[in-house]
């Protein structure tokens, strides 16, 4: 868990009935770095986020930008690791071959192969107290894409709390999206829906151990099955990785499936969920005023306050069963 955690020392001060005790020990933390995607060598964003799942983070946001809408759009990433990082020459691809690799690579049906440890796809702990970094992710897109990445090749910075400055307004985003999540004829049932913040609680590991993490997680609307997990520092990162994930495999657009997030639900998250197909977003805290004009505008089902036996569904709730 070295690679997604990090140790440090504290000092925990108490006060329990006017008793001070101070007590110096070590405490974990959830490692936060920053992940610069490129296309084709050319800087796109840096994002604050956990290491692990970077391909995924990379397809993600560009498929919440609109710049990619399926799995065939992306073709390689490779991490640019320098001396000592103990995972190949800089600039070289990292296939799943690879020591130390975190990339991924299509297998031979067109999808691309992942490895079946989810913790294995972060960088080692050498890596990350060295000063050389897997922190530089430059992607090959399929050939055609390059005029729509330059609506977002801009200087920007992703930071963990506020995700990316200046996103599109909903009539962009109306115009840029390739599926229609207002015609998907989805429904969820009621006692579901409010049982997915536990079941996202539950899968939650590193949270369990740090305290620090956001999650997101895809569940099938009809039956409540569990289809991916993902955390990090930024929701929105968590976001990515989880849309990512499906894109990577094929499964865009997300027809049928409930996005369920930890915290608030804002314009972003809103907005990646549409870009990607999802019809339903649910969120344990409460969601922005923008988030609520974007899902209605777009037919999503937004939910918030999801917790306990209640929830406020803002935009579509014909499509929960009570």
């Amino acid at each position: 868990m070295g690679r997604l955690t990090a140790r440090s020392p504290i000092t925990r001060i108490a006060i329990v009935d006017d008793e001070v005790t101070v007590r110096r020990r070590a405490d974990t933390l959830a490692v936060e770095e920053p992940l610069e995607i490129r296309v084709a060598g050319a800087p796109l964003t840096v994002t604050m986020r956990t290491p692990g799942h970077d391909v995924e983070l990379a397809a993600g946001f560009l498929v919440s930008e609109g710049v990619i809408g399926a799995g065939g759009d992306f073709l390689s990433a490779i991490h640019c690791g320098g001396p000592g990082t103990g995972g190949g020459a800089p600039g070289s691809l990292l296939t799943m071959d690879s020591p130390g690799s975190l990339s991924l690579s299509k297998g031979h049906a067109g999808r691309f192969d992942r490895l079946s440890d989810p913790e294995s796809a972060a960088p080692p702990a050498s890596v990350l107290s060295s000063g050389n970094t897997y922190n530089v992710l430059d992607v090959t897109l399929r050939p055609g894409l390059e005029p729509l990445l330059t609506d977002i090749a801009r200087n920007f910075y992703t930071t963990s709390s506020c995700g990316v400055c200046g996103a599109a307004s909903i009539e962009a985003i109306e115009k840029t999206s390739r599926f229609d999540v207002a015609a998907d004829a989805v429904t969820v049932d009621a006692a579901l829906l409010l049982g997915l913040p536990d079941r996202l609680r539950e899968g939650q590991a590193v949270f369990e151990k740090t305290g620090g993490l956001h999650a997101a997680a895809l569940f099938d609307a009809a039956t409540g099955e569990l289809l991916v997990l993902r955390e990090d520092v930024g929701r929105h990162n968590a976001v990515d990785k989880v849309i990512g994930w499906a894109a990577l495999d094929d499964r865009l657009p997300l027809s049928g499936t409930v996005l369920q997030v930890s915290g608030r639900a804002s314009f972003e998250l809103v907005q990646k969920a549409v870009m990607a197909g999802i019809p339903i977003l649910s969120a344990v805290s409460a969601p922005s005023s923008l988030a609520v004009e974007l899902a209605a505008a777009s037919g999503l089902t937004l939910a918030g306050f999801v917790r306990g036996s209640s929830m406020n569904v803002y935009s579509r709730p014909e499509r929960v069963l009570v």
